[in-house]
């Protein structure tokens, strides 16, 4: 766990800052949370590395989580190691988490058993495709590495990685590279939906990392384009949208 005084929750209160004042940002997410809201079960939703606090705008009553302390979230804890009840939640939500997992197979070992009976994982992460490789490689600060392969016995979560720092290419890696490995190793989890999606208004919206390249003003006809652009998505894509059911 990581304290209110470490530098990692003044980068939250940050990224907090920018979302207050990106209008285009907030659009984005509020695009992504209806995708999120489609996919949630009714009942207790948990959100794993809650970061700015984003979640409260969309689903009040969820329960909003990290492992750095924030004053508008609603816990600390690490999602290799939940304390939970087995069998006592009906939605885990992880928005650009799971390519920060030291471990992402502890991870999907404990939503099996937390997971009620259709219960759900409902993530948004980075897709590495053709348009999206050179950016996420080159300009994003929390790297990339397809090289690894996340079945690879290791010594499993440390809580020593900075946990702002990840691989972008665990989503891809373990859903299209490593895709029957993952469905063989987690027997009760199924693959429901899965999008790649966000090839222009993703990027020229510089996330919370970099200045906007896209004023409000281009947001429909851009919306448009990526419409028209979807059957290119796996390689233009920047966002990958994934829901998991229990069986």
């Amino acid at each position: 766990m990581i304290s209110e005084t470490d530098p990692a929750s003044d980068i939250l209160a940050e990224r907090r800052r920018t979302w207050k004042r990106k209008e285009i940002l907030r659009r984005l997410y509020e695009r992504w949370y209806r995708k999120i809201s489609e996919a949630a079960r009714p009942g207790l939703i948990i959100e794993l590395g809650g970061g700015s606090g984003n979640i409260k705008d969309f689903f009040p009553h969820a329960v909003t989580t990290d492992v750095v302390h924030a004053p508008w979230l609603d816990a600390v804890l690490d999602a290799h190691r939940l304390p939970l009840k087995e069998g006592s939640v009906d939605t885990i939500v992880l928005f650009d988490v799971l390519h920060h997992l030291e471990d992402s197979l502890a991870f999907f070992d404990e939503a099996e058993r937390v997971l009620k009976p259709g219960g759900r994982v409902v993530m948004m992460e980075p897709y590495v495709s053709w348009l999206s490789y050179p950016v996420y490689r080159f300009l994003h600060p929390e790297g990339m590495d397809g090289a690894v392969n996340p079945f690879e016995k290791g010594k499993g979560p440390t809580m020593d990685k900075d946990p702002f720092q990840g691989n972008q290419a665990i989503p891809k890696l373990l859903f299209e590279r490593h895709r029957a490995e993952f469905l063989s190793h987690f027997p009760e989890l199924r693959i429901i939906r899965e999008e790649r999606t966000d090839p222009f208004l993703y990027p020229l919206s510089g996330g919370f990392h970099h200045p906007g390249l896209c004023p409000v003003a281009f947001w429909k006809p851009l919306a448009l384009l990526e419409k028209m652009a979807q059957p290119l998505a796996r390689y233009l894509a920047f966002r990958m949208f994934l829901v998991l059911e229990k069986l």
